[in-house]
């Protein structure tokens, strides 16, 4: 487990810069404005304190700091973390950044009033873990955020035409993950439900919150779980 977790942190650490252009392009067009009224109304009213897991180069972190809640951002990429501190700083936005595996955080039980994260899951080794850790540092009756889409049957390499080499790593990471093998979001809404999760699934939200074509974006519709403890 510890080698295939060094070998995701080193996917990311070399995807770092260009993930960042990507998502300093999604904060200042259209998919911004989405993703800030997707949060307005699916979060409790009031300051949260939030936990962004996987915040990757900060773009949940920095709209729930422009929407004036407490943020701490989690990843286990060193370079994805300095580019989130890097945005942040430039934004004038506020956020405190950690690095941290998201399936073994350490925070005390019932820190954060939300947990917030986007294509994290289908890279973890351990979901179950992850989904049972997030549970643990929720406060009762705060929210879990989880947007993911269901990677499992993806070849990214063969879809980029072979252009982009580092994503036959991409896919060889992938493969070797069980969650790979569920079907999504069905299996993370029974999951959770055994955790005792209140559980509401949005099965694609891309038409909503991915619409800016200079992202890039793949053709895999990107699911929302809602869970509230």
């Amino acid at each position: 487990m510890e080698k295939l977790n060094r070998r995701i942190e080193n996917y990311w650490d070399s995807r770092s810069g260009a993930l960042s252009k990507v998502r300093r392009l999604e904060l200042d067009g259209v998919d911004g404005v989405a993703w800030r009224s997707l949060f307005k109304k699916n979060l409790p009213d009031g300051k949260l304190k939030v936990l962004d897991v996987g915040t990757g180069a900060g773009f949940f972190a920095a709209i729930l700091s422009r929407l004036g809640h407490k943020v701490i951002g989690v990843d286990m990429s060193a370079k994805m973390l300095g580019e989130a501190k890097k945005n942040l700083h430039e934004l004038k936005l506020s956020a405190d950044f950690k690095r941290m595996n998201a399936q073994a955080l350490d925070f005390d039980d019932e820190t954060f009033d939300a947990i917030v994260t986007r294509n994290l899951t289908w890279t973890l080794p351990d979901v179950k873990a992850a989904y049972r850790e997030w549970r643990r540092v929720l406060k009762v009756g705060g929210v879990l955020m989880n947007f993911d889409s269901d990677y499992g049957d993806k070849n990214f390499f063969a879809c980029a035409k072979g252009k982009a080499r580092d994503l036959t790593e991409c896919d060889a990471i992938k493969n070797s993950l069980t969650i790979s093998t569920r079907r999504r979001p069905h299996w993370d809404a029974g999951f959770l439900e055994g955790l005792n999760f209140s559980v509401r699934l949005d099965e694609n939200i891309s038409h909503i919150v991915q619409r800016d074509n200079r992202c890039g974006y793949d053709s895999v519709p990107l699911f929302a779980v809602y869970a509230v403890k």
